[in-house]
């Protein structure tokens, strides 16, 4: 490339529109090599095209044309119009260039987006709003329970209890379910990986615990059998304390046709049954009446059946309450009703791994779109 000078004489307008003079401008721009070989060619064979007329002529004639190209070069770049139309081109073509590129970026993103499943999407939204919903319904009885106990105003109730209290189960299930259901519906709604994956882990981790705790009951029955009646004494010890856990302890009695853990005299680990002479409680040698033989005859509860019971000869207890206790009840009712533990204990197993299958799925989907593969 050659760099030439271009002088031009551009008309100057006054205010009026007339022509007022000519102010003369210097434009510097750029020959092509072309040309500049057509002027050193020119230069260098003037003694031929003196001897040639036609030769003079063709040389003639591309100058004429150059000069003319040059010129109206110089008027493009020496004019404001059109230096702002250019200007303008290529800003709209660079504009153009750049939304193109984000709308085919969104495009994709929306595209890929739509590689997710809705199925699956959809599915773990509806499979994790209904333990959300059950979560809430859990943790509304529970708060309802404890107001109605005055635990929200004093919550040392709870740790002044020497059993445990059924709403805290509750509370804690409650609380349990509607965070798993809250994450796994937002989770799938803004396919938030996050979310999805603590929802994932933590229906894993519960489906190990459970696995976990059955083998361990299966092989170590003794000492769950321990625990148990451990259990059982220390809220044998409550029942008084909170009427969450009498009526716990009152339907598991009841249900099972069995008086205290082993037998009705661990009703004297409670201070108002106890026979002892330091008792002066009425119910002192009785039992509760979840402890009495049923009178068909009866349609009335009558809640005062188990008083005195223990005073009379064993032999006659059979006649009144249940002599069996509440441990050996449970233990000849699992092998009778195995069948439906173990289809309750599937169910839930397959409900969590569907739940996991679901969860995977759905992030396996996400990673994908966001990764750019097309599958």
């Amino acid at each position: 490339m050659v760099v030439s000078r271009l002088c031009l004489s551009i008309p100057h307008r006054g205010r009026g529109g007339a022509v007022t003079g000519s102010v003369s401008r210097g434009v510097w721009f750029h020959v092509p090599s072309w040309h500049f070989f057509l002027r050193t060619l020119q230069s260098s064979s003037q003694p031929a095209v003196a001897a040639s007329q036609e030769g003079v002529l063709q040389v003639a004639t591309t100058w004429k044309l150059v000069s003319h190209w040059r010129m109206w070069v110089g008027r493009l770049l020496t004019s404001r119009v059109a230096l702002s139309a250019f200007a303008l081109c290529c800003v709209t073509l660079l504009t153009w260039e750049a939304g193109d590129s984000a709308s085919q970026k969104m495009h994709y993103y929306r595209y890929s987006n739509a590689k997710v499943s809705c199925w699956y999407k959809y599915l773990l939204f509806s499979y994790n709003i209904i333990f959300w919903l059950a979560g809430v319904v859990f943790l509304g009885v529970g708060l309802w329970a404890w107001s109605e106990k005055g635990v929200l105003s004093d919550l040392t109730k709870v740790t002044r209890m020497h059993g445990i209290d059924p709403v805290v189960l509750v509370l804690m299930v409650g609380v349990v379910m509607f965070t798993l259901g809250f994450a796994g519906c937002v989770g799938a709604l803004r396919e938030n990986i996050c979310l999805l994956n603590f929802f994932c882990g933590t229906i894993v981790l519960i489906f190990f615990l459970e696995l976990a705790v059955a083998v361990l009951a299966f092989l170590f029955q003794d000492w769950v059998r321990d625990r148990f009646r451990e259990f059982f004494e220390s809220n044998i010890k409550s029942y008084r304390d909170d009427i969450d856990l009498q009526n716990l302890i009152d339907s598991l009695q009841k249900a099972n046709q069995c008086c205290g853990a082993y037998g009705p005299e661990d009703w004297d680990l409670n201070v108002y049954f106890n026979c002892s002479g330091a008792s002066y409680s009425r119910e002192k040698c009785g039992v509760p009446f979840s402890c009495c033989v049923p009178d068909p005859a009866q349609k009335v509860v009558n809640t005062q059946c188990g008083y005195d019971v223990r005073i009379q000869l064993k032999s006659k207890w059979d006649e009144s309450i249940f002599t069996k206790g509440c441990i050996q009840a449970l233990e000849s009712w699992l092998p009778r009703n195995i069948y439906i533990v173990a289809g309750v204990f599937i169910a839930i197993s397959l409900l969590q791994i569907f739940g996991i299958f679901l969860a995977r799925t759905l992030i396996s989907d996400i990673e994908a779109v966001k990764a750019g593969h097309h599958f």
